[in-house]
């Protein structure tokens, strides 16, 4: 019989993973607030005889839409309403350069600087910059009516509507978004508990998950802790609560090791919690959980009773409320050292000139080239070219594909549809696909933007599906900028920097076995540099996960670290284990022992930081048999022997 060839179709990984949607709840409040804050404005406008200007505000109002991310009402005000005044300095910049040639060039490049520089700031700081920008390239492409101060206003006044849509049931539900999302750290350490005893990568899958959500959760709960800790009863209460949840995390690792599942009563004990979180119960809690009969299913015992007692406790002491994540400094220091990070950081000029030299020269291929509507491959770049929003590459590439799915909508909707008061429904069904999608990947998000931008500029306007092809070369031209002068001209994208992390990552882990036995250190000072390790480690997954979505070499490199990701997150598990058994009686190891154990640490890190590859160390790790360093002496070995080669 004759030999059957196979021609091999099947999509290289880093594709897959970038065309992959990602799984996340739909938010219909948040669909509804958009379809309400884009179409309200069109109609004011239209009612108005000045369709133009309603287009603005809905312009605006998109931006908004963008930014309404945040569950917390409190998030939500810094989220939308301070990247509206970025945005309104950034198309009072760009309408005052508007017509001006080399000098708008000079305007944009310069605030494409300042906009990569205050991206490293932090997340608000980040889309402000985002926004910054954006607004300045339109105000630079596109002529506004009106005097110089009315586009400002318009677009501003539509972001802020969507901002009020959000608070306007603030009144009825102030503090359920922060209860709910403690009650979902519960729900989340109780999925931890089920998984101990299974597989490793269901319990590796559900420790990251909880991680995940005590990391959201913190971040809502304490993001103005510096202004009302120690004064609003409820926030001292959802804290002491959420503090209380760290035992249970704590015991999960040594009740893992331990090798046999738990009794079903233990994770349905810890959702019982959170359903008493999630109403604000504050009553006595029974807990019917089975009699403990080891050393670790007494630590899981003795959390989940500690954590119910919390919980069922009406009013906490605000000043036995410890911060784990540390009490913030003032917020006129804080901007002081965000100013003088920005100024001095590599990083920061790093992103701010890359992020220029790419408006530049799609600035000067406009001045110099007659391109229509050239304004969008500024606005494309500016998108793809967010170094925190994640891999270029990736942008880059899921930008052009969802810009083509989008143009196929458009098409329609400006060939079929009349123009004028038929654009109100259109927007009305448009506009919810916009937070419906964003979560679902950037690709997705750019399809449900992309007619929706289209329609609101023919607004502006009038060229119908004369606006489809030039959309579709000047994101494709934008997005060859951004990936030859912000991606391949520049080594540190296509090699990506993982040595450097995961040294940080392993040398703050043989500090934490240190601290972790060290007589005399403070259970609370022993929490906190656990929850930043573990936060820190989250945040080292999440950047190689982007990694892995890079094309060779950069994905390959990813992958091949990937494994010892996992193997510090395993080290630091099973640190947290040893301790839960000592507190539970168990003999504590001598200090030569963690000496030893911090040692090979650090030597690891030195080795990571300084060739990315072992050639030199040793994975013998020896101590005394029985000892409860022994299980993180094993994954210590485990870790160098994955660094080494074979």
């Amino acid at each position: 019989m004759p030999r059957e060839f196979r021609i091999g179709l099947t999509p290289p990984d880093w594709l897959v993973r970038n065309l992959r949607p990602q799984r996340a709840p739909v938010n219909r409040p948040a669909m509804a607030r958009a379809a309400v804050a884009m179409t309200l404005p069109l109609a004011v406008g239209l009612a108005a005889g000045e369709p133009t200007y309603g287009a603005l505000a809905s312009m605006g109002a998109l931006s908004g839409v963008i930014g309404d991310t945040a569950d917390a009402y409190h998030l939500r005000i810094l989220n939308i309403a301070v990247p509206q005044l970025f945005g309104a300095v950034g198309v009072t910049l760009g309408s005052l350069a508007y017509g001006h040639g080399w000098l708008a060039v000079a305007v944009l490049t310069a605030v494409a600087l300042v906009s990569g520089m205050i991206s490293t700031i932090g997340a608000v700081a980040s889309v402000s910059g985002l926004l910054l920008l954006l607004n300045a390239v339109v105000g630079a492409g596109l002529p506004m009516p009106g005097p110089w101060w009315l586009a400002p206003l318009l677009m501003t006044g539509g972001g802020l509507l969507v901002l009020a849509l959000a608070l306007l049931s603030w009144p009825l539900r102030s503090g359920v978004p922060e209860r709910t999302a403690v009650a979902g750290a519960y729900r989340a350490v109780a999925d931890l508990l089920a998984a101990c005893g299974a597989d490793t990568g269901t319990y590796d899958e559900a420790r990251h998950a909880a991680t995940q959500a005590l990391n959201q959760t913190y971040d809502v709960v304490l993001a103005h802790r510096s202004r009302y800790h120690s004064r609003s009863r409820e926030l001292t209460r959802l804290l002491a609560q959420l503090n209380a949840v760290t035992p249970v995390v704590e015991a999960a690792p040594a009740a893992h090791l331990a090798g046999a599942p738990l009794p079903p009563e233990v994770p349905q004990a810890a959702r019982h919690l959170a359903e008493a979180v999630e109403t604000g119960y504050s009553g006595p809690i029974g807990l019917r959980l089975p009699l403990p009969l080891t050393e670790t299913s007494r630590a899981v015992d003795q959390a989940l009773r500690h954590a119910a007692d919390v919980v069922a406790t009406p009013d906490i002491d605000p000043t036995g409320t410890p911060d784990p994540l540390g009490r913030p400094a003032a917020l006129r220091v804080r901007a002081a050292r965000a100013a003088r990070g920005v100024l001095l950081s590599a990083a920061s000029w790093r992103y701010g000139l890359r992020l220029a030299l790419c408006i530049g020269i799609a600035q000067v291929l406009v001045s110099t080239v007659p391109v229509p509507r050239s304004y969008w491959i500024a606005l494309t770049i500016t998108f793809v070219l967010k170094p925190d929003f994640g891999s270029v590459f990736s942008r880059a590439l899921l930008r052009a594909l969802g810009t083509v799915a989008g143009l196929v909508v458009a098409a329609a909707v400006l060939a079929e549809v009349p123009r004028g008061w038929w654009d109100v429904p259109v927007i009305l069904l448009l506009a919810p696909l916009i937070p419906a999608l964003t979560p679902r990947g950037y690709g997705y998000q750019t399809a449900a933007i992309t007619p929706v931008i289209l329609l609101l500029s023919d607004i502006l306007n009038r060229e119908g599906t004369a606006l489809l092809l030039p959309r579709l070369v000047d994101s494709l031209i934008g997005c060859a900028i951004a990936l030859v002068a912000g991606y391949l001209l520049w080594p540190e994208s296509w090699h990506t920097r993982v040595g450097d992390r995961l040294a940080d990552a392993v040398a703050d882990t043989a500090h934490y076995v240190e601290c972790a036995f060290r007589s005399g250190a403070e259970p609370a000072d022993r929490a906190r540099m656990r929850r930043r390790l573990y936060r820190d480690l989250s945040a080292i997954r999440t950047e190689f996960q982007r990694a892995l979505t890079e094309p060779p070499p950069a994905g390959r490199l990813a992958a091949a670290w990937w494994p010892l990701v996992v193997a510090v997150e395993r080290i630091v598990d099973a640190t947290t284990a040893a301790r839960v058994r000592v507190k539970q009686g168990a003999a504590a190891p001598s200090t030569a022992e963690v000496t030893q154990v911090a040692l090979q640490l650090r030597e690891l890190a030195e080795g990571v930081r300084e060739a990315e590859t072992l050639y030199a160390v040793r994975t013998d790790l020896t101590g005394p048999p029985g000892s409860v360093l022994e299980p993180v002496r094993q994954e210590v070995a485990a870790a160098r022997a994955i660094a080494s080669p074979h």
